[in-house]
């Protein structure tokens, strides 16, 4: 049911309507004066009741039934619907009121624990409620945050699906995200989104701008000490993909440290894994075989892209031996299986790749 985390004269009158309630009558519901209610009438979105009155506001709409509480809703969205124009007078089309912002946040917080769970179709359908409704020009700064922030999830979503580069890809998301967060003057969001334009980078194989962007990326004061750690383990894993696994491994060790310094034991097992992949990419079969089990010994998630991942780093590294060539090709397949099921079209690819390259002394590893 609806709920309303800051009401103005717009949402109280709304709320009348609901109960279907005269003026009076609403005044009388509430214990609140006729003129009150009036004022609110007349200055809508203008005007705020008192804190105290706010929290019986917010009591009566708790006590409304199902039905009361489905005009509400219909009559806030009808009131946030562009207007029409009268002669002689233009009508600036409406943004969202502020129910919305608070329902478009919510809706955010739901996509990225379904993103974290590879469910791509509800993410998808939860921001494109709101970026498909509403445009940049119509929103505030608080609107524009939260369409810059949609579009930065789509990215992520886009990326996780493989969707790389194109006018339908991560690229392209990102790149709209990081301008908007420019305009609204915000350093730590515009960092952030150069540290996905990175990962797509090296997605798309340009191997050298990336570890070159993860580098100036390790030191930028605009991120977390969290993000610049994951910067450098990712300056290693674009080094060993390039064939420099030595300096690699010393990079991702560093990374490593920091990770079990800020107590952040997922990143920590995902270094291990990018470690174990630098060392079978030099030839350390052991080291790298030691590597992967202690990231797959600690890894704290059971999100099915994690899980094709450590698969398709132990597959790899199992693949490299002759002697565990067959598990490797068995692991692989199990990979492979469960990144069709949840559409991981990225990983699928480097799975067949490394398969494909198999015969060769050392094939690509898989972000």
């Amino acid at each position: 049911m609806a709920t309303v985390h800051h009401w103005t004269g717009l949402e109280a009158k709304a709320l009348r309507l609901a109960l279907r309630l005269s003026v009076r009558a609403f005044a009388e519901h509430l214990g609140v004066g006729v003129r009150t209610v009036s004022k609110w009438e007349k200055l809508q979105a203008l005007t705020e009741p008192r804190p105290d009155t706010q929290a019986i506001l917010d009591t009566a709409l708790a006590r409304a039934d199902a039905a009361a509480h489905l005009r509400f809703e219909t009559f806030l969205s009808e009131a946030g619907r562009p207007g029409t124009e009268a002669p002689g007078r233009r009508v600036t089309p409406a943004g969202p009121l502020a129910w919305e912002y608070e329902s478009w946040t919510d809706d955010l917080d739901r996509a990225v624990v379904a993103l974290a769970r590879q469910d791509f179709t509800f993410a998808e359908s939860l921001i494109s409620r709101w970026t498909s409704r509403f445009t940049p020009l119509r929103l505030d700064d608080r609107g524009l945050y939260l369409f810059a922030r949609s579009t930065a999830l789509l990215g992520d979503l886009q990326r996780d699906q493989g969707s790389v580069v194109g006018p339908l890809s991560a690229q392209r998301s990102y790149v709209t995200a990081k301008s908007l967060f420019t305009q609204l003057d915000i350093p730590r969001r515009i960092a952030q989104l150069d540290l996905s334009l990175a990962v797509v980078a090296e997605m798309s194989g340009k191997l050298e701008t990336a570890a070159r962007q993860y580098e100036h990326l390790a030191v930028d004061d605009r991120l977390s000490r969290r993000d610049k750690a994951r910067s450098r383990l990712w300056v290693g894993t674009a080094l060993s993909k390039d064939g420099q696994h030595d300096y690699a491994t010393r990079v991702m060790l560093a990374a490593t440290r920091d990770f079990e310094d800020l107590a952040e034991p997922e990143d920590w097992s995902v270094a291990h894994q990018k470690i174990a992949l630098a060392h079978r990419g030099a030839g350390d079969l052991s080291s790298a075989l030691h590597f992967i089990t202690v990231a797959r010994g600690t890894a704290t998630t059971d999100a099915p892209m994690q899980k094709v991942r450590l698969d398709t780093a132990h597959g790899h590294i199992l693949l490299s031996d002759p002697a565990t060539r067959d598990d490797g090709l068995h692991v692989l397949d199990k990979a492979a299986t469960l990144a069709a099921r949840f559409g991981l079209s990225h990983q699928l690819a480097s799975i067949e790749n490394i398969k494909a390259m198999s015969t060769g002394p050392s094939g690509p590893s898989s972000r």
